[in-house]
């Protein structure tokens, strides 16, 4: 015969309970949403800096060179009273700034298109995002003489602000790297059309301001060159604006 015990089932109720309320509890546990996090931030842009430079050529017969103009730290491309590097000689012997705009210290670097001629200017501009890039060397040959340049280096251009521009009138280097002979086949400009860069140093070896030039006119009979290649300081008008 079957005896309904009513405190056994009590206690079964109440365990069944306690599974359905501890199953319910595991359910809610399983599909509790996953917190997504944030988005990384994007990354911020690097400042671009851009300068025009520009050069006005002021002599009467004396083309200059494509420029040279770079963007770097702390340092300078030639210091008077000191050797010419050999890629400014390559420059102030032959027009050729390959070498110089690949200097080492150059965290940006450009050429000018064509030679500049006498009353013209030129304008080159130059842009990096490197923020160690502040200072700036501009140089450029003039191309009727055996080793003559002109330009600056080593300038601080950090505090420029945009529409910021500085202007100087330059005088003429002598890199010392050729004699100032003058004579035919050692003119790399048109008066002559000679030989530009010559591994050869057969000047005093250090850069110095230019003597001038001589010329027929003066009294050199063995020169290529007339007064009119003669060049009064300054030859050139640089100029730097900071555009961007």
């Amino acid at each position: 015969m079957f005896t309904f015990s009513l405190k056994k089932n009590t206690t079964l109720i109440i365990a069944a309970t306690l599974l359905l309320t501890l199953s319910a509890c595991g359910d809610s546990d399983d599909t509790a949403e996953t917190p997504v996090p944030a988005p990384a931030p994007a990354p911020e842009t690097p400042a671009e800096y851009t300068y025009a430079v520009t050069v006005t050529n002021l002599t009467y017969a004396q083309p200059l060179s494509p420029l040279g103009v770079i963007l770097h730290a702390e340092s300078k491309m030639w210091v008077t009273g000191e050797a010419s590097s050999v890629a400014l000689e390559v420059l102030a012997e032959g027009g050729d700034n390959s070498d110089f705009i690949a200097d080492s210290n150059a965290l940006a670097a450009i050429s000018s298109d064509g030679v500049i001629l006498p009353g013209s200017a030129g304008m080159v501009e130059i842009s990096t995002t490197d923020r160690n890039a502040t200072y700036f060397t501009v140089a450029t040959m003039l191309v009727n003489t055996n080793d003559a340049f002109s330009g600056l280096t080593g300038i601080d251009i950090s505090e420029m602000t945009l529409d910021d521009s500085k202007s100087w009138n330059l005088n003429v280097y002598d890199s010392g790297t050729e004699a100032n002979s003058e004579l035919m086949g050692t003119i790399p400009g048109p008066v002559d059309g000679g030989t530009g860069f010559d591994a050869i140093r057969d000047d005093v070896d250090f850069v110095a301001y230019h003597s001038g030039v001589v010329s027929q006119d003066d009294g050199l009979s063995n020169s290529v060159l007339t007064q009119a290649h003669r060049f009064d300081n300054p030859a050139i008008k640089l100029t730097i604006t900071r555009t961007k």
